[in-house]
């Protein structure tokens, strides 16, 4: 089984954020890889430590990203989880790339994959924390014409090779829907689906010095006037930085504490 999973080096959450030119601000010490695409990962593991030991031998988990050089620390961190391959896609000509764009490029390095050897599974999580747009899963599976099976709080594949079946569960309001699809397919975890693993030291090692594929879009095939600000179909028209908290209220208990909370909640429409 050879299962790709999509991955995205994103500004940490606690760092500062800004806008330049309608793009996010990106610097290298504060990147780190987008915190939901562990569970893509760690669900990417566990469908090849589920298959029996021979064909586990020959299965591998691809982590492909679209970015510059900077996002091989979001690859490296997919090795010490136990990834076996990166692929990282860079071209100047991406830049500024909205969904559709970032969805056409991830398609053509899916593609390219899979003309070396069969992609079984795509495997993405269900947003990146920087733009929380959910869409590039859905995008994906149009741009490559395959099923997709999102949001999905468990994951399991089941049948023989060259005839396997996605079975997904999501849970809605209470309730569990399950869906199933042929492979290949793509498929997004939301961060219930799984506790991603810790990294053991030999692979925090290993993952120091394992290459990263550098691919551009010329290797994939893809016309630059497709994606980045020229293919965009999106634009950020204004941008203003967040607004400062204001100072905490501290109010001492005298016996009027309930009052003021009270009063606090009506006065900020809160109730």
């Amino acid at each position: 089984m050879r299962i790709v999973v999509a991955v995205k080096y994103v500004p940490d959450i606690h760092a500062d954020r800004g806008f330049e030119d309608g793009r996010v601000v990106r610097r290298a010490d504060e990147g780190t890889l987008n915190e939901l695409d562990e569970n893509a990962v760690e669900a990417a593991l566990r469908l090849k430590e589920a298959l029996p030991e021979d064909e586990r031998e020959t299965s591998e988990v691809v982590v492909l990203t679209v970015a510059g050089p900077d996002a091989d620390g979001a690859v490296r961190r997919a090795y010490q989880l136990g990834a076996d391959r990166g692929v990282r896609v860079s071209d100047d000509a991406i830049a500024g790339s909205d969904y559709f764009g970032t969805a056409r490029v991830l398609a053509a390095a899916v593609r390219r994959l899979a003309d070396e050897s069969p992609v079984d599974v795509v495997v993405t999580g269900m947003a990146a924390l920087d733009g929380l747009g959910s869409v590039v899963p859905a995008l994906l599976s149009a741009e490559l014409d395959l099923p997709q099976l999102t949001l999905a709080g468990r994951l399991e594949v089941e049948g023989q090779p060259g005839a396997r079946t996605a079975r997904v569960t999501r849970e809605l309001d209470g309730v569990e829907e399950v869906l199933e699809a042929p492979l290949p397919a793509v498929v997004s975890v939301t961060d219930h689906a799984n506790d991603p693993r810790m990294p053991n030291f030999k692979l925090i090692m290993a993952a120091r010095t394992r290459p990263v594929e550098a691919w551009s879009l010329a290797d994939l095939g893809v016309d630059p006037a497709l994606v980045g600000d020229a293919g965009a179909r999106t634009r950020v028209l204004d941008a203003s930085p967040r607004p400062p908290r204001p100072d905490a209220e501290i109010v001492v208990d005298k016996g009027e504490g309930g009052r003021a909370l009270a009063e606090f909640l009506i006065r900020n429409d809160l109730v």
